[in-house]
């Protein structure tokens, strides 16, 4: 089978569709979540609220984490790469990253631009908070998008706000005539082909995850009512009081999200969620969502 090409790349992505892929920091927290039933794994160093709190400059993480969770769990691996740092990205490719995910949530390496993804064989995830900043990174050959959110916060009404400014605009595009889309592919700044694909369609041509602040089995089930592919958890699993009943608890919440009864029960006797933040109180610098473009 050929390797490395757009429709292998968006194909390995869709087999995450409906799932929980969770942020770990080393092998036994990769473990937790395979158990609970995680369909892959993040690794980093620290999750976005850490990284949050102590501030400078966050890069990739040490090879070594994600090797060690690459040995104790046969789910894929992700790992994050600073937007635009594509030598970061070559090294986690070569350390046999299952999916780079080119994240807002360490310090940007590039402000103009970001990697060129369709150069690799490695599928890659970006973040998006309108549907011209998801169509660029397909265009740059993104496998898969994330909503993303306000990171590390627990608050979950930023990626509220972006899940449904996503589907609003696809709403839009798909009542414009053809002449129009010119006009609003220029000011959406993105190929005219790929909006025409959305209007035809009525969706974005891969994946769409929700991330960003989702900490609690109802905030993974509500991005689902909002049309959302599946969750990203970054700090609510493993900042929460018991990470193991939180992880079993959302992927519950993302796979059975209309079935409100269940919801109720796995939501029990759950312990102390993370930690949320106000987001009013963030200065702008501190605003994960506004890095990239």
């Amino acid at each position: 089978m050929e390797t490395g090409t757009s429709r292998v790349k968006r194909g390995m992505a869709e087999m995450q569709k409906g799932g929980v892929i969770m942020d770990v920091m080393n092998a036994e927290q990769a473990k937790i979540a395979e158990a609970a039933g995680a369909t892959a794994v993040m690794a980093l160093e620290r999750v976005p609220s850490d990284i949050r709190a102590a501030g400078g400059v966050a890069r990739m993480a040490d090879p070594t984490v994600l090797e060690e969770v690459m040995k104790v769990v046969s789910i894929p691996v992700m790992a994050k790469a600073r937007i635009g740092h594509y030598v970061e990205a070559r090294v986690l490719e070569a350390l046999g990253a299952d999916y780079i995910d080119e994240s807002e949530v360490l310090t940007p390496a590039d402000e103009v631009f970001h990697i060129s993804k369709r150069d690799f064989t490695v599928p890659f995830v970006c973040g998006a908070k309108d549907l011209g900043e998801a169509l660029r990174r397909i265009q740059e050959g993104a496998a898969m998008l994330r909503t993303k959110g306000e990171p590390g916060t627990g608050n979950i009404v930023e990626a509220v706000r972006h899940m449904r400014l996503i589907t609003g605009q696809i709403r839009k595009v798909q009542n414009l005539s053809k002449d129009e889309l010119y006009h609003e592919a220029k000011n959406l700044g993105v190929p005219y082909d790929l909006l025409l694909d959305v209007h035809e369609t009525g969706k974005l041509p891969v994946v769409n995850f929700a991330a960003g602040g989702v900490a609690t089995p109802s905030d993974a089930a509500l991005m689902m009512h909002l049309g959302a592919d599946g969750v990203f958890v970054g700090s609510g699993i493993f900042k929460s009081e018991y990470p193991e009943r939180f992880a079993r608890a959302i992927v519950e919440a993302t796979t059975h999200y209309t079935d409100y009864k269940l919801i109720a029960e796995v939501s029990k006797n759950l312990g102390t969620p993370m930690k949320g933040i106000e987001i009013s109180k963030l200065a702008p610098s501190e605003r994960m969502q506004d890095r990239g473009f």
